[in-house]
């Protein structure tokens, strides 16, 4: 049996101008489902992305507002986990970004040919792949992760912590009073602190 991941759509008034810098990869158990997810998610809007969608054994598709996903072959690591295998970030430095979220509870896997991949605590995906990339960061990310501290810690501690880490507040329009913080990452990756789960 596969625990669910959350994840919320929020309306935002800006509009999509770059390709997203994270996104997400989906599951396939075999060949013939990658194709019956393509083709589903074809007939409901999602259109193919080239270049990205060359000689590769993905598909790279957008949904019906431009942001950008992976349908993926059958990999062995995600076999039953359910529909999401990964959450991808675009980086500069996925070496140095890797050992900051490692600190936020994630553990370091796989290194190696410009991609640290780290795995949630308890090993179930989804992964989080940083995928090192010449493009600069240009606007506020329109797909971002949320992180919790533990149940004995705080909100604000949490965000006390991560700040000495590297982490900077972010101002993207949020309430001041909200329950959450909101913070970008050392390469400006925004994120949000939730209260503990």
């Amino acid at each position: 049996m596969t625990q669910g991941f959350p994840a919320w759509v929020e309306h935002v008034p800006d509009p999509k101008v770059v390709k997203n810098r994270v996104h997400l990869d989906l599951a396939s158990a075999s060949t013939a489902e990658q194709t019956a997810t393509v083709d589903r998610l074809r007939r409901l809007g999602a259109t193919r992305v080239e270049p990205w969608s060359g000689d590769v054994p993905w598909v790279v598709l957008a949904d019906i507002e431009g942001n950008e996903f992976c349908v993926l072959e059958p990999r062995d690591p995600y076999t039953g986990s359910g529909s999401l295998a990964a959450i991808v970030v675009d980086v500069a430095d996925p070496v140095r970004l890797g050992d900051f979220y490692a600190a936020t509870g994630w553990v370091v896997g796989e290194r190696g040919g410009g991609v640290v991949s780290l795995s949630r605590p308890g090993g179930r995906p989804p992964d989080l792949d940083l995928v090192q990339v010449s493009d600069v960061k240009l606007v506020k990310n329109r797909v971002h992760l949320d992180v919790a501290p533990c149940d004995d810690a705080d909100t604000d501690a949490e965000a006390v912590r991560l700040r000495s880490l590297g982490a900077l507040d972010v101002d993207v329009g949020q309430p001041p009073s909200g329950s959450w913080r909101v913070l970008a990452d050392v390469e400006g990756n925004e994120f949000c602190v939730l209260s503990p789960r």
